[in-house]
């Protein structure tokens, strides 16, 4: 599907803490906390973690618990933040990256979090972004160690590294579906690069399934949270009051003279992690998936009314041959609401070549239900 970006989204991609070569973090982690007092707001990435039973390193396995039941007592009782943080603290990884722009060369910093024992570590795909080397520190180690990305996908800002080391501590996810709104989370990370142990912090599930476009393109089924999250978290665990994770923090809302925006952050939820952790390790294998194509425009609207519009459709492609026309207001596919332009954009980009999908629309004040086969995205 093609499509016109709107102008500058108000979300951004949490972003690790990049200084030049020979900097100081301090220097870093001040500059990026003058520019968060002056309006500029950073996210953090998040994800649960529990002592893993070990997995085998030919077939790696990653933890699913069933879904957790809290009490209303537990929920309120800072006492459960402490427990979830306990449970995570050796599971959370410090990622340092060498970064080479082609005009600079720097160092970049942000947060992981260990999925299996045998070293499979996940983050943000832009935390390595153009990294030349990748390096881990593990909680209590003075000293990291190199890291090979064996996968990443920046479309859905996750990606997939690994370490030589056996015995680790992996975390444990929470059972897909199981998050609700309002329930209490926390998230753990490397906060601006700050020297010592990681920044916790505690907040609510605000919403779910929300849908946004950063500099990467559109992220879908995220969580919106309230805890607080920093330049640096990226890659880092948002986790419920049991130490599971529920979700990886990518983004938050900024605010601009037009608009202000407080403790608004994103994390791409368990649902949506643990489906792109199993492509990741297919593409790591060399089984790279191809993402689904089906030929359409859109633009906002602005009419208050949900859904994206057909501005376009291209000749040839899946959607002129299932009967979309421009004009066309999509509201969902297969089943699932689409929240402007990007709810669509990533809902087709998630499926495969081949996979036919039912798209619900309006037309002229008609409900329509069509369906389109889809095709391999054009290489640009």
């Amino acid at each position: 599907m093609s499509f016109p970006f709107p102008p500058p989204p108000p979300f951004e991609q949490v972003r690790e803490i990049r200084t030049s070569r020979g900097g100081l973090a301090r220097t870093a982690a001040l500059a990026v906390l003058l520019s968060l007092i002056s309006g500029f707001i950073g996210g953090v990435i998040a994800t649960q973690v529990d002592e893993s039973t070990g997995s085998s390193s030919n077939e790696p396995y990653t933890q699913v618990t069933a879904p957790p039941v809290v009490s209303d007592a537990e929920s309120s009782d800072l006492s459960g933040v402490a427990q979830a943080a306990q449970r995570l603290a050796n599971s959370v990884v410090t990622i340092s990256s060498s970064v080479d722009s082609g005009l600079s060369e720097g160092e970049a910093t942000g947060t992981g979090v260990v999925v299996t024992s045998d070293g499979e570590i996940l983050t943000n795909a832009h935390v390595v972004d153009g990294a030349t080397e990748v390096r881990v520190r593990f909680a209590g180690d003075t000293e990291p160690v190199v890291a090979e990305v064996l996968a990443a996908d920046a479309g859905n800002d996750l990606a997939l590294l690994k370490v030589n080391a056996t015995g680790l501590t992996a975390a444990t996810f929470a059972k897909p579906g199981s998050v609700r709104v309002g329930d209490q989370v926390v998230a753990i990370g490397y906060a601006l690069a700050l020297d010592g142990g990681p920044s916790v912090t505690t907040g609510i599930v605000s919403a779910m399934k929300r849908t946004i476009f950063t500099e990467s393109g559109a992220l879908n089924s995220l969580i919106q949270t309230d805890a607080a999250i920093s330049s640096g978290n990226s890659g880092g665990p948002l986790a419920n009051m049991r130490g599971e994770v529920v979700g990886i923090n990518t983004a938050v809302a900024r605010g601009d003279t037009n608009s202000s925006a407080n403790n608004i952050g994103f994390a791409i939820s368990v649902d949506e992690v643990l489906a792109v952790l199993e492509q990741l390790r297919e593409q790591a294998a060399g089984d790279a998936r191809a993402e689904g194509f089906l030929g359409v425009s859109l633009e906002p609207r602005t009419d208050g009314g949900v859904g994206s519009i057909i501005s376009n459709v291209q000749s040839g492609s899946p959607a002129q041959e299932a009967g979309i026309v421009t004009g066309d207001i999509v509201l969902a596919v297969d089943g699932e609401p689409v929240n402007g332009q990007a709810g669509l954009v990533a809902a087709i980009r998630d499926r495969s070549p081949g996979d036919s999908v039912s798209i619900e629309l309006v037309r002229n004040g008609e409900r329509l239900t069509l369906t389109a086969t889809l095709v391999a995205r054009p290489r640009d």
